[in-house]
């Protein structure tokens, strides 16, 4: 299904500022309520709340670096995704709603996490799932929406010959 224009714009910036919200009071109360480098179990084997702090890229990539530039590749990287995805929202006529929908998790993702950058100089993480030793990177709800914006952008592509091939 696709939507018009004028839709697409306060669809998306609903959707991505609802995403803005949710994150930063999210991140909010971690900050308050849990102090830094602190775990707390929620479901035994594997949901932890944790309170850490990720100054590098998805997965903890280049979160070692303590440099001011990796920082602020990270903030004009996310500005630019921002603008550009953007521009892509603002100029489409007709957007596929999970392309659009895609679109504004990710603008909202990468707002949220571009928040923390520019407020603590790294991103507040606090959600860690785990199964006995396997533990994955801890993340926040910009990171989900990141992903799931990411994943409706790739399967948007991937679908993209079936989708044209039954409107011709």
């Amino acid at each position: 299904m696709k939507v018009s224009n004028r839709r697409n714009i306060s669809m998306a910036f609903g959707i991505a500022l609802l995403i803005v919200v949710a994150d930063q009071f999210t991140k909010y109360l971690v900050t308050a309520w849990i102090p830094l480098h602190t775990v707390s179990e929620v479901i035994p084997g594997f949901v932890n709340l944790v309170h850490v702090r990720n100054p590098g890229a998805a997965f903890g990539i280049f979160s070692d670096s303590q440099s001011m530039l990796t920082r602020w590749f990270f903030v004009c990287i996310s500005i630019a995704a921002v603008m550009i995805i953007g521009w892509l929202i603002l100029t489409g006529e007709d957007t596929d709603t999970y392309l659009l929908v895609g679109y504004a998790l990710f603008v909202g993702g990468a707002l949220g996490n571009l928040i923390d950058r520019i407020r603590f100089g790294a991103v507040v993480d606090f959600l860690e799932l785990y199964v006995n030793s396997f533990h994955w990177p801890a993340f926040n709800v910009a990171d989900s929406a990141l992903c799931v914006g990411t994943a409706l952008f790739f399967i948007h592509v991937l679908t993209a010959k079936k989708r044209n091939g039954a409107e011709a």
